[in-house]
């Protein structure tokens, strides 16, 4: 059941509770979770945190947790799957879901009583009617029932789905038009994955804005605007130390004011496969493409704390003219940036990159929970330490993502299968190890793509989506296969591959573990690999 007033149903039934907190591990959900925390420290709410990274870890937290909480908030999770069939909890649990995964399970919308969505609405979710998937179990027995029936006839009643119903018989044929009609809308609607709406935006504009929804960028601008006002006089003026965010254009080039211009313009994906860096054509305009901005250098290849503060004072527009000329107009950005103290200063992609890095970090042998924690405090003031390793592992990994790129464009390791473009990294490749992991693998598959379409003279591999695999765990013989949907300027990206998956995967047998909370995302045993890769191709041809 969608939530309307976020305030009074959720955080007002939570607030006098113990409430078990169950968080995915991505940057969406590690923003919202902090978001909560400074709530539920603020109203002395009690919680108990507890990270998960796919649907066994999510199976296995309830479980632990289910004797002593009542009440569980689901961040980034949940939504798309029917979590009471999966989970069997008891009757009085409630869970409160606040998930971007799409599209959100019919039986999560039409249940009333023990499962509550703090999902937009406003978002185009396209949910089919109740009367178009659920029948009730008392249906077509007659109405002998009276009034009991009556009252009894909301919708958390037991109820079924169409496609859960074995059909041995039906006389009359209009009854079998309507089962498969009902079977049809259900595959309408789920075939595609997609994301909705941003929970950290959901979540600030449900309590700190007046419980209205922040529906765009320029709405948080305008809040962002107004919280940040302050009268000129002395008396009303900021301290250094203050943190002020602020809504402004910026330069799309990743990390560049924590590391060199030079570093920066070859590790970004937008620069990189405009140059196309991987040929030597590619690295000559580069070097016309500084001598053109009339910078040293010795200044672009330092770092960029370091350059003369005449030449970063004009850096923007001169960078932004040089661009114009070499066919990138869409150089400058709309972002939010936060500032404190004299040198403090990040964008929010800097904020998403380093806390990536660390959630997905594979330098040391810690577990998936020490890693978000280490995430978590990454976004305190307190420790800034711990976000400037995230911006140093972050650096690491887009050199490696721009090595592999270029690495797979030049040997050829793009191959179209006809219905879609795919990708295999073998053992032993540099830097494999740190592509184990499926947000550091989904960023490399959507770089490569990009790369792809822009080196490529094929008219037809341009529209094409993309399958990536590469080794998981050497010793028990698994791949992680990713599969995006092809290179778009629309940011309407629905994504077929997950239903795609589980029919290639159940026509062959092959042993898949469909864990993420993405459902593009599958763990497939390695010698299953070209079976699965064929009935893919024979599916979708």
């Amino acid at each position: 059941m969608f939530i309307t007033d976020i305030r009074k149903d959720f955080y007002e039934v939570v607030a006098n509770q113990r409430v078990a907190l169950l968080v995915a591990s991505d940057i969406d959900a590690l923003c919202a979770c902090k978001i909560l925390q400074v709530l539920f420290h603020c109203d002395q709410v009690q919680y108990t945190l507890v990270p998960v990274t796919g649907w066994q870890d999510l199976s296995t937290a309830f479980l632990e947790h289910k004797e002593q909480f009542r009440y569980f908030v689901l961040i980034n999770c949940g939504a798309n799957v029917d979590l009471l069939e999966m989970l069997q909890p008891d009757d009085d649990s409630v869970f409160f879901i606040c998930d971007t995964h799409r599209p959100v399970d019919v039986v999560n919308v039409y249940n009333d009583s023990q499962i509550k969505l703090l999902i937009k609405q406003d978002d185009d979710l396209g949910v089919p009617s109740y009367d178009d998937i659920f029948r009730d179990e008392d249906e077509g027995e007659g109405s002998d029932s009276g009034n009991e029936s009556e009252e009894g006839s909301e919708p958390s009643g037991k109820r079924r789905r169409f496609d859960e119903v074995l059909v041995v018989f039906f006389p009359d044929l209009t009854l079998i038009f309507s089962f498969f009609l009902r079977r049809e809308i259900l595959f309408d609607y789920e075939q595609y994955e997609y994301h909705g709406t941003s929970v950290i935006i959901l979540l600030p504009a449900c309590f700190l804005f007046s419980m209205k929804y922040v529906t765009d960028i320029a709405t948080m601008q305008r809040h962002v605007s107004r919280h940040n006002h302050r009268n000129e006089d002395e008396e009303n003026s900021l301290s250094i130390d203050c943190m002020r965010i602020s809504f402004e254009y910026d330069l799309r080039l990743t990390l560049y004011q924590h590391w060199s211009l030079y570093e920066s313009i070859c590790n970004s994906c937008y620069t990189s496969c405009n140059f196309k860096l991987w040929t030597l054509n590619g690295q000559k305009k580069l070097q016309e493409f500084l001598a053109d901005m009339g910078l040293p250098l010795k200044q672009v290849r330092q770092k960029f704390h370091s350059m003369d503060m005449s030449i970063k004072e004009n850096l923007r527009d001169v960078i932004e003219e040089s661009s114009n000329k070499y066919g990138m107009k869409d150089i400058r950005i709309q972002t939010f940036g936060v500032h404190f103290g004299f040198k403090n200063r990040f964008l929010a992609s800097d904020m998403v990159h380093a806390t990536t890095a660390l959630l997905e970090s594979t330098e040391k042998d810690e577990s998936a929970s020490d890693n978000f924690i280490k995430a978590l405090d990454s976004l305190s003031r307190s420790n800034l330490d711990r976000l400037h390793s995230g911006i140093d592992l972050a650096k690491k990994k887009l050199m490696a993502i721009q090595q592999t790129v270029a690495s797979c464009i030049c040997t050829n390791l793009i191959v179209s299968q006809g219905p879609f473009l795919y990708c295999y990294l073998m053992e032993g490749t540099p830097d494999v190890k740190l592509f184990s992991k499926p947000m550091a693998l989904t960023l490399l598959c959507k770089y490569l793509l990009k790369a792809f379409v822009q080196s490529t003279r094929n008219k037809r591999c341009k529209l094409l989506p993309l399958v990536m695999a590469a080794p998981k765990d050497v010793e028990k013989g698994s791949v992680i296969v990713v599969g995006i949907p092809p290179e778009s300027e629309t940011s309407d990206k629905k994504n077929f591959f997950g239903r795609a998956f589980e029919k290639a995967a159940e026509s062959t047998s092959s042993r898949t573990l469909h864990d993420n909370f993405d459902t593009s995302i599958i763990t497939l045993k390695t010698e299953d690999r070209s079976k699965f890769l064929d009935a893919l191709i024979t599916l979708l041809s």
